[in-house]
């Protein structure tokens, strides 16, 4: 499909000494290690989407840079030195200036490690998809001078020192990486994404561009958490799928076994009752996941282990844009405001 990183966990004083070789010698062993797959990675999807993918930081990230982008209502926690008075004052609900990203922007990758992204019915694992969308989008935006940084959640609750802050250049990436490398899942229990979703919250304080990464297979109740950091800064879930989590071939007797909980179940995949309902299973959470989404504003980017990376992340540039371009020419309330208070700035100036 195309070059995958196959980092080989590390634990104890091994890790310890491989995350020390990136942070203080990037010339170290590990370091030199971590820097050939990037060259090979670079190599196999980064130059595809070289050209292609170049300014979506300016047109497909909005910031706080010069350029008026759009407006819209005011909700908690934005900035209200950003507030148009006029726009408020017409429309009797405060609105605030967007802006286009002409700067720097900081990014943040919340990934989701625990045992279910181990899965992966053919060669490639979901968690070799995380980590090949990790190095892909954070090679891409390092190299024009974008922050970026991590949060890691391997299902375990306490989260202590899972956080890797947001900085730029080229260590940075080296030793994001080899952190995400070095974090196995935890023992089993269940996925809690909002315990995730909330520890980023609290971490990213200012207005970023946050990936959330998963399967989201997880218990309910993280979707009230994603709306929350989507009120505040530019969000994106990344969903990792397989195409044996939609529909099970007929292999006749099976015992599958959960991947988090470790409870396993004999199943009758030749019975094609079975096998219909397990496809209405999962067209059922699809709407589910599809809603929340939704409800929460939120752009949604499937990668499936069955497609190559470098398509999927062109066809959802291309479907951004269009989604942008659609709702610009479409003309908002607070849009005519701001239009007829112009004219009317520019009539007094006559």
């Amino acid at each position: 499909m195309f070059g995958r990183l196959r980092g080989r966990r590390r634990s104890g004083p091994d890790a310890a000494s491989g995350q020390a070789a990136t942070r203080g010698a990037p010339r170290g062993v590990g370091a030199s290690r971590t820097d050939a797959l990037l060259r090979r990675m670079e190599w196999t999807v980064v130059r595809r989407l070289d050209g292609m993918l170049q300014g979506d930081y300016r047109t497909l990230f909005r910031g706080f840079g010069l350029d008026l982008a759009d407006l819209r209502e005011y909700q908690p926690g934005d900035d209200v030195r950003h507030i148009d008075w006029n726009v408020t004052a017409r429309l009797q609900t405060p609105h605030v200036r967007m802006f286009q990203e002409d700067r720097e922007i900081a990014v943040w990758f919340l990934l989701d490690l625990s045992g279910s992204v181990e899965f992966g019915s053919g060669d490639v694992r979901k968690r070799d998809l995380l980590s090949d969308f990790t190095t892909v989008m954070a090679l891409l935006l390092t190299r024009y001078g974008n922050r970026v940084g991590a949060v890691l959640y391997n299902g375990a609750a306490d989260m202590t020192g899972s956080v890797v802050p947001a900085r730029s250049g080229r260590r940075q990436l080296l030793h994001l990486l080899d952190r995400m490398h070095a974090t196995p899942a935890a023992s089993p229990g269940h996925t809690r994404l909002r315990g995730l979703l909330d520890h980023a919250r609290a971490v990213a304080r200012r207005r970023s561009v946050l990936f959330v990464v998963s399967d989201f297979i997880s218990d309910p109740g993280w979707q009230a958490s994603l709306a929350m950091l989507a009120r505040r800064h530019e969000v994106v879930a990344v969903r990792l799928v397989d195409p044996l989590e939609q529909a099970l071939p007929d292999l006749g007797l099976l015992v599958l076994q959960d991947a988090e909980t470790g409870e396993q179940m004999f199943v009758d995949t030749h019975d094609p009752a079975f096998r219909k309902r397990f496809v209405a299973a999962a067209q059922a959470r699809e709407e589910e996941l599809r809603l929340g989404f939704a409800r929460a504003g939120v752009d949604c980017l499937t990668l499936s282990t069955g497609t190559r990376l470098d398509l999927a992340l062109l066809e959802f540039s291309r479907q951004r844009r269009h989604r942008q371009g659609t709702a610009k020419g479409a003309v908002s309330p607070a849009r005519k405001a701001a239009k007829e208070e112009a004219k009317k700035g520019a009539a007094w100036t006559a």
